[in-house]
């Protein structure tokens, strides 16, 4: 019976398979990871190693997953799973933001009037579900995208044992005299009826009215320069872009060292800064005294009114003006905060509405007072504006001003303006009493500002910008208004006398009230009455009263979130404090990193972190970011459940998120379609390992064969590059590298070689034993390079791996591989670089005789390039590399025959020259080669001489023959 060549070939076999399935399998794969613990055997596996804290910022639980908090998280996964596989500990502790107004205002949009009904506890209750939804939702979500933590036991901002922590944080600063309660102009969100921090609020573009207002003199003019003794109607000029603030108004700001000028327009003599004059002459029209209207109304440019006087802005320091509608006198003040870069040089002054306005309303004794309620409705005021909300009032105020003919110029701008980041609505500045910490309070070698500003240096930034990005911004800030008049949160838990309006600062009561919280929660402030929670007999210090009030606002949710450090860190042994790391988004360097800098600068003296890394936006191709109403958003689960979580974290992998990064479906296409070039890899890899035990099985470094070989050190050079990718976060460095080397170095290069050898080799022979040790090596490096991003593949096929003794369950308990885990052990005295300068001429060589060959077919010289035999002539400098592979070339090229021709040290040629020929001989039917000596071998007729022995060596291993 005639033997069946197909048969002795050793094709590949495998029951990997080439079609992922990932929508389908990945929740399987969660299921196993979950029923096996694997956040928990990691931990367990590295337990005694040095530990490595990556502490998450806590997303808000108010929506779904976005494709910015997938990329967020994801990179927290690598961050965790890398660290994990380079020898450390590195625990994940989960957590999510679940205060604050969002949430509140959600609830009250599904309470409607039923809110009324309803008591601050009930109120709490339905924000809590509200966000117990979310939380829930976004962590099966997270889990789905492979994300691994700790998930039973996470973070939330809402558990009472955090709200303790909080409240300890708050009181760490007032006990060191950090924090005050009094009356200042802050940010007010109208909308939402509180005040707001600075990080609460982002400038959009809004279109506002610009206007110029006469205030006239009332003091004598003499008195600012002797040129104006005696003279009449004279005024200054005050520009706003705020014309509700104008019943506000107390006095008139000036620079001190700029020069200012007397305009005399004949009715009118005009005190502006002389940099504005001339823009302020065109925006109200001022013309000169010697031009008739009529002359006007002719058109032509109107000439300046002739100044009459100059002086520095200090002289009209204590001059007094009318007030244009209000029987009201005006204050002449100095303010270095006065700009000349628009404007008129004269800054309209309310005190209750602006915050360098409070600081001169405070330094000169002006009026504070603020008639603007919560909701931002003039109180108090005139017919013509009282009881309207004041950017309704705008319009009826500008008519105010026309009919008291004190309007002097009229324009619409649009410019950046202030809007809370909540709602997305404009806000105001309103003078109110809240809760500061104070920048400038004393600590232990320096003030919170100074010391703040100190650790920023301690701290590596990545990128190196945040620094100065942070620095810049603690270096200028305000006090931090810390209080919001809002039921969701923790609440500022102090006791004020009633008799003598003091607030308790007593220790003792503060770890009460500590305690309290940690056993029943926040909720407890509004459950129980202020006699049951303080001590029996506790006693006003000051007055010496025993009646108490609580305070009812609540903590701003920044300072809840940058007390994370302190409630989560610190409290056990894997948990140290402080962090090693803070990844976020770059908004967060006012934000979270910004928070928890202060909070831990001022309740535990140092940084809470070593390193901060910062993420990108991410927008859409044309460079915009994403949106519902645009239409180009990229649903990061809708992606997981159509293509996979692994297309998903590929993603992630492909991008520098240092940067802002770029998503949409069909990049999302693209990455399928690298993950489908990864997947193939491996199924080589596996496909010719079956059969293969490395116990028994595996080659010696030394025994390999020398193409082998250099793959092997092409290899462990990968591990080395890819390892320090890892350890500096560079994460795209790390895909591109892998990708580079699956594609180019083993997909179009070592396993188009080496397909010959393994098909057609004897099973157990030494060469194909050599290429099977290769492989082996390869795939368990490559696996465990790719564990952190492609958690999923890599899990699966460390499953289809050959079995080894000892060898875990999971490639997630695993750590990455060591140079030497690559190749095996080195011979004594091996010299790679002369190996690895070998290869990079014969690889060239074969790069030369592959583009020849595509010549030769396309010339129909040759169908397949096994038809061929190629002629390479080479410089003798070259010649001694391939002659002594020369044995090997033939397989290098995949031709049937290579023919070496040393060209002459005189031709002055220094490349390659090859031609291509057909191949003597017949075709081997078993290897397509071809060869002269096929049917030679009557007992194998139809096969070349090396197949021959090959067979024969079959059949006398299966005691055939």
């Amino acid at each position: 019976m005639p033997l069946d060549l197909k048969s002795t070939l050793n094709l590949p076999k495998t029951d990997f398979p080439m079609k992922a399935n990932l929508p389908q399998n990945e929740p399987k794969m969660l299921a196993r990871w979950e029923a096996e613990r694997i956040y928990d055997r990691i931990r367990e596996a590295h337990k005694g190693q040095p530990i490595y804290v990556m502490h998450d910022g806590p997303p808000y639980a108010n929506g779904p997953l976005h494709l910015g908090t997938a990329l967020n998280k994801t990179l927290k996964d690598f961050v965790v799973k890398c660290r994990s596989m380079s020898g450390y500990d590195a625990p994940y502790v989960p957590g999510w933001d679940c205060h604050g107004l969002p949430i509140e205002i959600k609830v009250d949009d599904q309470l409607g009037r039923k809110k009324l009904d309803l008591d601050p506890l009930q109120v709490r209750e339905e924000c809590r579900k509200y966000a117990q939804h979310f939380l829930d939702l976004q962590r099966t979500q997270f889990k789905r995208i492979g994300v691994f933590g700790r998930w039973e036991q996470p973070y939330s901002t809402l558990d009472p044992q955090y709200e303790s922590v909080v409240l300890q944080t708050f009181y760490s600063f007032y006990e060191q005299g950090l924090v005050y309660k009094g009356l200042k102009s802050v940010y007010w969100c109208i909308h939402d009826k509180t005040a707001l921090a600075e990080a609460e609020v982002e400038y959009e573009m809004d279109t506002s009215p610009s206007i110029w207002v006469r205030y006239p003199l009332t003091s004598d003019p003499a008195k600012i320069d002797p040129a104006l003794a005696g003279k009449k109607n004279v005024a200054t000029i005050i520009w706003t872009t705020t014309p509700w603030t104008l019943p506000a108004s107390m006095a008139v700001t000036f620079a001190p060292d700029a020069e200012y000028v007397a305009l005399d327009t004949g009715e009118w003599i005009y005190i502006v800064a002389r940099e504005l004059a001339q823009q302020t002459i065109e925006k109200c029209g001022l013309g000169s005294p010697t031009r008739s209207p009529k002359e006007v109304d002719q058109g032509g440019e109107t000439p300046s009114p002739p100044v009459i006087a100059s002086f520095p802005g200090s002289k009209l320091e204590y001059a007094t003006f009318a007030h244009p509608f209000l029987e009201r006198s005006i204050l002449g003040v100095l303010g270095d905060y006065v700009t000349l870069d628009t404007g008129t040089g004269a800054v309209h002054t309310a005190p209750a509405h602006g915050a360098d306005d409070f600081a001169t309303g405070v330094k000169y004794g002006i009026s504070l007072h603020c008639d603007v309620d919560d909701a931002g409705i003039l109180r108090n005021g005139l017919p013509e504006y009282n009881g309207e909300q004041v950017f309704k009032a705008n319009p009826k105020i500008v008519e105010l001003l026309k009919s008291r003919g004190v309007l002097l110029g009229f324009e619409k701008i649009e410019h950046s303006y202030p809007h809370c980041w909540r709602c997305h609505n404009p806000i105001i500045f309103r003078a109110t009493e809240q809760w500061f910490i104070s920048m400038e309070g004393k600590l232990p070698g320096g003030t919170l500002r100074s010391r703040s500003l100190e650790e920023i240096r301690k701290v590596v930034w990545d990128p190196a910008w945040g620094e100065e990005r942070i620095s810049n911004m603690i270096a200028t800030r305000p006090d931090w208004c810390i209080s919001r008049q809002r039921f969701w949160g923790v609440p500022i838990a102090m006791f004020q006398c009633e008799a003598c309006n003091e607030f308790l600062n007593d220790k003792a009561v503060n770890r009460a009230v500590v305690a309290l919280f940690a056993r029943e929660g926040a909720d407890s402030w509004y459950r129980h009455s202020a006699e049951e929670i303080l001590p029996p007999g506790t006693k006003c210090p000051k007055c010496g009263g025993t009646k108490f009030h609580k305070e009812m606002d609540i903590i701003d949710v920044w300072f809840e979130s940058g007390s994370s450090q302190a409630a989560v860190l610190g409290h056990e042994p894997g948990l140290p404090w402080p962090a090693d790391l803070y990844l976020e988004g770059g908004d967060q360097h006012r934000g979270w990193f910004h928070s928890s800098l202060l909070c831990a600068v001022g309740a535990k003296g140092g940084a809470p972190y070593r390193r901060v890394a910062t993420v990108g936006w991410t927008l859409d191709p044309q460079g915009r970011a994403m949106s519902k109403s645009l239409g180009n958003t990229v649903d990061p689960v809708e992606i997981a459940d159509k293509m996979g979580a692994e297309i998903v974290r590929l993603w992630v992998a492909s991008v520098d998120f240092r940067e802002d990064v770029m998503a949409s479906d069909e990049l999302m296409q693209r990455i399928a379609e690298s993950y489908r070039k990864l997947r193939n890899t491996f199924r080589y890899i596996l496909g010719n390992l079956n059969g293969f035990d490395p116990g028994r099985d595996a080659v010696d470094f030394a025994d390999m064969r020398q193409l082998d070989q250099y793959i092997l050190l092409r290899a462990a050079e990968l591990a080395k590059d890819v390892r320090e990718h890892y350890d500096n976060f560079v994460f795209h460095k790390v895909y591109q590298r892998l990708k580079d080397f699956c594609i180019v170095d083993l997909s179009a290069i070592y396993f188009d070689v080496l397909k010959d050898r393994l098909y057609t080799s004897a099973p157990k022979s030494q060469a194909r034993r050599s290429a099977q040790t290769a492989l082996w090596r390869l795939g368990e490096a490559l696996v465990r390079l790719m564990a952190p991003i492609t958690s999923f593949t890599s899990e699966e096929v460390w499953g289809f791996m050959p079995a080894i003794a000892g060898r875990p369950g999971s490639v997630h308990v695993t750590e990455f591989p060591s140079s030497q885990d690559v190749t095996g052990a080195l011979p004594a005295g091996f010299d790679a670089a002369a190996l690895e300068a070998d290869w990079d001429v014969l690889l060239q060589a074969r790069s030369e005789a592959l583009k020849a060959l595509e010549e030769a077919r396309i010339a129909k010289r040759i169908g397949g390039s096994l038809e061929a035999q190629v002629h390479v002539a080479v410089p003798e400098k070259l010649y001694p590399v391939l002659e002594r592979h020369g044995d090997q070339l033939r397989y290098l090229f995949i031709v049937s025959d290579v023919k070496l021709e040393k060209l002459p040290a005189s031709n002055g040629e220094s490349g390659l020259t090859i031609s291509v020929s057909k191949a003597a001989g017949a075709k081997c039917e078993r290897c397509w080669n071809y060869s002269t000596h096929v049917g030679e071998d009557k007992t194998y007729p139809t096969v070349c001489e090396r197949c021959s022995a090959v067979l024969a060596e079959i059949e006398a291993t299966a005691g055939v023959r």
